[in-house]
């Protein structure tokens, strides 16, 4: 299946997904932010709204990147990327990273997708067939958070599907994901089935249907994702 190149141009940067979901998370909720574009999540939040960002290495109170010339070693997130830290930070052990975790003390996981389902399974981990990827904590926070945000491309780079009816990835966890943020779409997952909420600036919910397996409801027509000039 060969890629779209209207999508392709429609599509939107990792930081234009990141602070779209950055937009969307809750005042005052305790967000832990997985490898990859959620890592880019806390650059876009305003440091007023009382978001408390938790690395699974074992901090909470993370801010944004440093400025260049700034990087402390000490403090680096999931991705072993620097990372400052907010009044109030606190640094301590994985054994009370995934204690808060199993706990159900995080509001929020951001985590990126290989594949999700209708039903809002989540496949992130490997890739059948090439060795690779290991579980790490994904099943952790992906159970033992309240809500799981999903971040990835909306198609394979061939063009194949990433949004199914039933993963054919092995599964991370059944049922999870609340949100979905790719770079054409925002879906929210609900008991009547996936909803499309906003699409790429320049495309239709016909396009983005066309790219998704399952059904994608509406309420009225959905909102536009815009794309910044600035990274």
């Amino acid at each position: 299946m060969a890629s779209d190149p209207k999508l392709e141009n429609c599509a939107l940067k990792p930081a234009d997904i990141a602070r779209r979901v950055a937009a969307e998370l809750p005042d005052g909720a305790v967000v832990n932010l997985g490898i990859g574009i959620p890592t880019l999540v806390g650059n876009y939040v305003e440091a007023g709204r009382g978001v408390m960002f938790m690395a699974e290495n074992g901090i909470i109170g993370a801010g944004p990147r440093p400025e260049p010339g700034e990087e402390d070693k000490d403090y680096i997130n999931a991705s072993r990327e620097p990372i400052t830290t907010l009044p109030g930070a606190s640094v301590f052990g994985h054994a009370d990273a995934f204690a808060m975790i199993r706990g159900g003390h995080i509001d929020i996981a951001i985590m990126g997708a290989l594949q999700v389902s209708a039903q809002g399974d989540l496949a992130n981990w490997t890739v059948p067939g090439l060795g690779k990827g290991g579980i790490g904590g994904a099943m952790d926070l992906a159970a033992g958070a309240r809500e799981v945000y999903a971040i990835m491309t909306h198609t394979m780079k061939d063009g194949g599907l990433k949004l199914l009816e039933d993963c054919t990835y092995p599964l991370t966890a059944r049922q999870v994901v609340t949100k979905l943020f790719t770079d054409i779409a925002f879906i929210e997952f609900t008991p009547d089935g996936p909803i499309l909420r906003e699409v790429a600036e320049g495309l239709t919910a016909d396009d983005v249907q066309a790219v998704s397996e399952p059904r994608l409801h509406t309420n009225g027509p959905p909102g536009a994702l815009t794309r910044e000039e600035t990274p």
